[in-house]
Parts: structure tokens; C-alpha cells; sequence
């Protein structure tokens, strides 16, 4: 098998067991989940379900490891003498220990800048619900699903900036994540009680960025989990300007590519959720650069709060999110 980018190599595999998932296996081969999670989507695309879960009983490739800042595999065949260099990477402290080294996997997000909002924070959690008798709440998830996002978008080679930070959570590999009152606004801002103040100071920040920025391609990604009656089961939604033709384009990018994925790993579910004008909401109307903002799900429903939950559907969202921001990028919309 031939890698690119790689050295000619004979890769280990590994047969999946009831209750793996891909952290599970890849800490069991005493691979760390942080390097080499988005290599292991890559060697195995077409043998996942839903291009993230394993299929109990089937075999998989382990990526490659690290030796002395090369790239090599447990045994090399016979006659092979080409090694390349392991890949760029860059870090970012917020993403957590585990997650801080970002291998840049390519160059399609060169040159653009993306900033990213996740809903609430600080001293308002957002909406929340109750999962077997702890609290859950927004802006933890809405978080998490962000800081994935970023380094997706980072991988691909994007300037990206979170701007709602927690500096103590990082990207967390778990279902029930602990409710807290310590985010701040980029770079470093305590984050008003007043709703509204709260508004202002984001959208103040983003277009500060903008303007600084100015000339280059720049986009927003605000990200937000809803809440409605518990009996409401939503899929994923996207909303843009109303007279941003860019952000119709972005929010539309991303729709397309959720219904894409759904219908190749849940062809026998209709997905509903759609992209649409909500011109009125404070981020939509009153931000400088072209937007999409993204509801997850209803985090009062118990279908939507197995997507929340789980740590490898929370990183599937962010994948598609980080794929319809590609498909987006590469159409050149301006």
C-alpha cells in the first residue's frame, strides 16, 4: 500500500471489538487519539459507518508512527529506502494536553481567516437539560464542537480565531461535560452579565478583526444547541444574511454537505434540517464578515443528545462543518 506523502510501508492493522470506538482503539495500540485520530479517518474512509464509528469484527490500519521526526511503520518491506519528512504541525495550548499539535494535513484553507463563536458562556450557560441526573449545558457543547472545528480548519492551513476561550478545558473526549462560569472573550475579556452587552462585546471583537484584516477572505462561523420541548427532535440548521449573497453561499456550502453525508450513511432517514434567512438575530444582523450561524441540535431531546454527547459525533459535526467551509472555500465565493 502507498501512502502519499509517505514512504512505501506494511502497516499494522487491527480487528475492532464490541464498544470500540476509534479513541478506545487507538489508546489500546498505545496510539495517542490527538495525532493520530484524523490520519486514522483518512487510512480507513471507507470502512467506517457514518465516516466516524467501527464496524465490530472488521479489520482497520493503524496510522504510522513517529521515530526521530520520521514517518515509519512497525516494519518496512524490502527495498524501500525513500523516507519523507513527517508533516508541518502547529499548536494551539486551547485545544487541551492532549489535542495541542495540529498536523497540517493540507494547503486549501491557505490565506483565508475564519473566526468562531460558540453560542453563550461565561455567566450564562445557555440552554440546559438534565442527562441522568447531572446538568448539561449549551455552551460547553457548543464549545467543544467549536474547538474541533478549529482544528480542522487550522490542519487545512486557515488563520482561525475562538473567540469565546476556556483555557482550562480543551478539546474534551467524553459525554457529560462539566458546566462552568470561566470563558472569556478573545483575547483575554471577562464576559458581561447583560445579555446584550455580551452581544456587543463579540460582535465589537469579530469586526475589530475584520477591519484588521481587511482584504483577505474572511468568514464567520457562530455555533449555538438549541432547546425546544423535549418530544422535538431537530437536525443540524443553518441561517445566514439575508443580503449577504457570501453567506448564503457559505451556509448553503455546509447544508449541502450534511445532506450529502447523510444520505450516504443514513439513506434510509430524511434529513430535514435546511439553511435559511435570520437576518434578525444580533451575530446575523450586525457582523462585518459573511457568516453562517449553526444550530446542532435540541438539547432537551434525548435523539439529539446522543449526537451532542458523544465525543466521535461531536467530531463528525465538526468534520462536515470544516467540509462545507472547504467546498465553500475552493467555489471561491468573494
Amino acid at each position: 500500500m502507498i501512502l502519499s506523502g509517505y514512504s512505501q510501508t506494511s502497516l499494522k492493522t487491527v480487528v475492532a471489538e464490541k464498544g470500540d470506538g476509534i479513541y478506545s482503539l487507538l489508546r489500546k495500540q498505545g496510539l495517542s487519539p490527538a495525532k493520530h485520530y484524523g490520519h486514522f479517518i483518512a487510512l480507513n474512509k471507507d470502512n467506517l459507518w457514518d465516516s466516524i464509528h467501527l464496524f465490530q469484527g472488521r479489520e482497520y490500519i493503524l496510522p504510522p508512527v513517529v521515530v526521530d521526526s520520521v514517518m515509519v511503520a512497525d516494519s518496512v518491506q524490502e527495498n524501500t529506502t525513500e523516507i519523507k519528512k513527517m508533516p508541518q504541525v502547529v499548536e494551539e495550548s486551547l485545544f487541551g494536553k492532549e489535542h495541542t499539535l495540529v498536523p497540517v494535513k493540507s494547503n486549501k484553507l491557505n490565506g483565508a481567516v475564519y473566526y468562531l463563536v460558540s453560542g453563550n458562556g461565561g455567566p450564562d450557560p445557555g440552554a440546559v437539560a438534565t442527562y441522568k441526573g447531572k446538568m448539561i449545558a449549551e455552551d460547553e457543547y457548543a464549545y467543544d464542537i467549536t474547538l474541533r472545528l478549529a482544528k480542522e480548519l487550522m490542519s487545512h492551513g486557515a488563520e482561525t480565531y475562538i473567540i469565546i476561550q476556556d483555557p482550562n478545558d480543551g478539546i474534551r473526549d467524553y459525554g457529560v461535560l462539566e458546566v462552568d462560569r470561566d470563558e472569556v472573550v478573545y483575547p483575554s475579556q471577562e464576559i458581561p452579565l447583560n445579555q446584550l452587552q455580551r452581544l456587543r462585546q463579540r460582535v465589537d471583537i469579530v469586526n475589530k478583526l475584520y477591519l484588521k484584516n481587511k482584504g483577505k477572505y474572511q468568514r464567520l462561523i457562530v455555533t449555538h444547541v438549541d432547546s425546544r420541548s423535549k418530544g422535538q427532535n431537530i437536525d443540524v440548521f443553518f441561517y445566514h444574511h439575508e443580503k449577504s449573497i457570501n453567506g448564503k453561499h457559505l451556509a448553503e456550502s455546509i447544508h449541502e454537505t450534511f445532506l450529502n453525508k447523510y444520505r450516504k450513511y443514513q439513506p434510509n432517514r430524511v434529513y430535514e434540517g435546511t439553511f435559511g434567512d435570520r437576518s434578525g438575530l444580533y451575530m446575523v444582523k450586525n457582523t462585518l464578515p459573511a457568516m453562517a450561524y449553526i444550530e446542532v441540535g435540541n438539547i432537551r431531546n434525548k435523539k439529539d443528545q446522543r449526537r451532542i454527547l458523544d465525543p466521535n459525533n461531536r467530531q463528525a459535526v465538526a468534520n462536515w462543518i470544516s467540509e462545507g467551509i472547504i467546498l465553500d472555500r475552493t467555489r471561491k465565493s468573494r
